[in-house]
């Protein structure tokens, strides 16, 4: 029996999997009050809420896979969370979140606890699963890019992962691609950058609605919506556009709640962003939906203990 943890900006969900499949699955809002150590607690707890739900013993879960919002850094050899969306100590108050976080704990509470435990970046996670069950199954230059909460991106080339020095290769959303003239705040203490622009979180503080909200507009052809909405796709487009330029990739799939809800209305408007634009490397590079489609978070988990 495994545990398979999703963290996200949003929400926090728990899976126990077995050979049999998935069971017990929770969810609930990520913790972002209390001391450093909430996060850790609060997966700590819903592991064994799961297991109570299952009727499985805690003791039987022999590994626990979390897949999470970045960036890390490294405490004393352990993965901590520095997360824009989670610790608000790194833009400040302006950003809103309810504490004065840096990084909060995460690996070390587990391996206290757990014989096995593996972390690595939620994107990267769900880039692994795409590989093996998924989109990208066949592709060994891809990438998974979720557009949720955050943008996150994972990254493979020639067959290989790529993670960087503390497993935060691939956070293009914290890149820019366009002058802002909003001076968006991104919960990094960027301004400006992609995720401050286009995210959900980004979304609800730019135009005082939810990403949902404005989608179902959009597709009802208000107008300033599907300008807005335009607006969004160029931006991430250009990045996904820069991603298969710098990387020669051949496939990226794409995720997450905000385009997964919309993936028939926005997936051809990234699309644009990249057909006729220096063929030489984008032609024959797809952009397609996450084959694990809203799973791909449990999965993602699962690949870095199956």
């Amino acid at each position: 029996m495994v545990a398979c943890v999703d963290i996200g900006g949003t929400k926090v969900a728990v899976t126990l999997a077995s050979h049999e499949g998935f069971a017990a699955r929770f969810s609930e809002p990520t913790a972002t009050a209390g001391d450093t150590g909430a996060v850790a607690s609060q997966v700590l707890r819903m592991i064994g809420r799961a297991c109570e739900a299952a009727g499985v013993p805690l003791e039987r879960v022999d590994a626990v896979g979390v897949a999470s919002t970045g960036p890390f850094v490294r405490r004393d050899g352990y993965v901590e969370l520095a997360s824009p969306n989670l610790c608000g100590a790194l833009a400040g108050p302006a950003r809103g979140l309810p504490n004065d976080w840096s990084s909060a704990t995460l690996e070390r509470p587990l391996c206290e606890r757990f014989r096995v435990v593996r972390v690595a970046n939620d994107a990267v996670a769900a880039l692994v699963a795409e590989r093996h069950w998924g989109a990208l199954r066949g592709s060994d230059d891809c990438a998974y890019v979720t557009w949720s909460t955050g943008i996150g991106t994972g990254l493979c080339v020639g067959g290989h992962v790529l993670l960087g020095k503390n497993g935060n290769a691939g956070h293009a959303g914290h890149s820019f691609v366009n002058d802002d003239p909003d001076r968006s705040l991104c919960g990094c203490g960027n301004v400006g950058d992609v995720e401050a622009q286009v995210s959900g979180g980004g979304i609800e503080r730019r135009f005082g609605v939810d990403a949902a909200t404005l989608m179902a507009s959009a597709r009802a052809g208000e107008s300033a919506a599907v300008r807005t909405v335009d607006t969004l796709c160029e931006i991430l487009g250009r990045a996904l556009y820069n991603l298969v330029v710098t990387l020669d990739l051949q496939c990226v799939a794409i995720g997450g709640s905000v385009f997964w809800h919309h993936r028939d209305h926005l997936l051809p408007k990234l699309r644009a962003r990249l057909d006729g634009r220096l063929p030489a490397i984008t032609a024959g590079a797809s952009l397609v939906p996450a084959g694990l489609g809203l799973q791909v978070g449990d999965y993602g988990a699962l690949a870095l203990v199956a």
